[in-house]
């Protein structure tokens, strides 16, 4: 892949607020890219300056090695799908898609009938064409948006929040429908969410935005497995936190972790270099394990229970241990023949070292 949008050091303001903060950052071509981040963190903001919807008050915004500076959003290489979807009532499926051909010349009325049906086709939608807009369901609209944004070819496709409006089994849905059709088409996507699982899942590198600031870019798994700070870790997922103190040695780290004693953490399991001192150590629900026999473990410690949440895949636990203020989360999944452990049972917990991060 090769870089299709270049953004460096762009910012903007809006009077004395700094939405974006020193912003540099490069998408390829054919990448399904995520920004992802808090409310008000300046993700849309970022989207509508590549669009060309919002003015940058300095640094340049790039698309295929052109400065796209005083170039208005109709004549920029890309199309946007809003959260609303802006579907119009009054038009039918297939003149909802035609809409953005209506100034194409070029084409005559055979042309653009067989480009609406190609569309339709690749969002799923064949034989949809003369039924009214009105008349579709929340995924039906969102596939028809995506039709009439794909029906341009754009270099880039700028996805708002197109999934937010969606029940969670129709999102799941179209979180796989939109992976295959961004390798069909090879175009370029780039989705605002803020929406860790959706980024994860659907994404191959995400940037992670805070204050207007980039907090980190990387792929899901590296974000999940190894996020460079505490921000991150926090919001990524959900993560364990335990003070600690540590002592540099070489490569490796010795570590104090409240609750779970002297460790040794490598270099891999620091994400950014930590000096001697205090810091914290993060570890995944996922990473540890209630014992409920001899199973071996590389270490364990007992608690006890202080709550249980039943999803039925999965069981979640809050587990108290000696030394550490709030309770250990932890993700068990169920089996048969597995216990559910009730509020105030003792647990005997087992966890790795390899699996914790350290983090400044």
């Amino acid at each position: 892949m090769s870089p299709l949008i270049s953004l460096k050091g762009v910012n903007k303001y809006y009077g004395d607020y700094h939405a974006l903060r020193d912003i540099d950052l490069t998408i390829d071509q054919g990448e399904f890219f995520s920004l992802l981040g808090p409310s008000g963190c300046g993700k849309t903001t970022l989207l509508r300056t590549i669009a060309g919807f919002e003015s940058v008050s300095s640094g340049v915004v790039a698309i295929a090695g052109k400065d796209m500076a005083g170039v208005p959003a109709n004549l920029r290489p890309t199309n946007m799908v809003f959260q609303s979807y802006a579907i119009f009532p009054h038009l039918s499926v297939a003149e909802n898609v035609a809409f953005g051909l209506r100034k194409r010349s070029d084409l005559n009325k055979q042309a653009k009938t067989a480009l609406v049906e190609d569309a339709l086709d690749m969002v799923g939608l064949d034989g949809y064409g003369k039924r009214a807009a009105h008349a579709l369901s929340g995924g039906q609209r969102q596939r028809v948006a995506l039709a009439r944004a794909l029906i341009l070819k754009p270099k880039v496709l700028l996805l708002d929040e197109p999934l937010s409006a969606l029940d969670k089994k129709m999102r799941e849905q179209m979180q796989v429908e939109l992976m295959r059709l961004q390798r069909h088409v090879g175009i370029t996507f780039i989705l605002v969410t803020h929406d860790q699982e959706e980024a994860l899942v659907m994404s191959d590198r995400i940037a992670v935005m805070f204050e207007g600031r980039i907090g980190q870019l990387a792929d899901a798994e590296t974000l999940y497995r190894r996020p460079r700070n505490r921000q991150v870790a926090a919001f990524i997922g959900k993560m364990n936190f335990l003070d600690a103190t540590v002592e540099p040695a070489g490569d490796t780290y010795t570590v104090d972790v409240a609750g779970l004693g002297r460790v040794q953490i490598g270099a891999d399991q620091v994400p950014e270099p930590v000096t001697a001192g205090p810091a914290f150590v993060g570890l995944r629900p996922e990473t540890l394990d209630i014992l409920f026999d001899d199973t071996a473990a590389s270490a364990v410690i007992d608690g006890t229970v202080d709550e249980v949440v039943y999803y039925g895949d999965m069981t979640y636990y809050d587990v108290r241990i000696p030394g550490v203020e709030k309770p250990l989360n932890i993700a068990m999944k169920n089996a048969i023949g597995r216990p559910v452990l009730d509020v105030g049972a003792k647990a005997r917990v087992g966890w790795d070292a390899r699996s914790l991060v350290l983090l400044k």
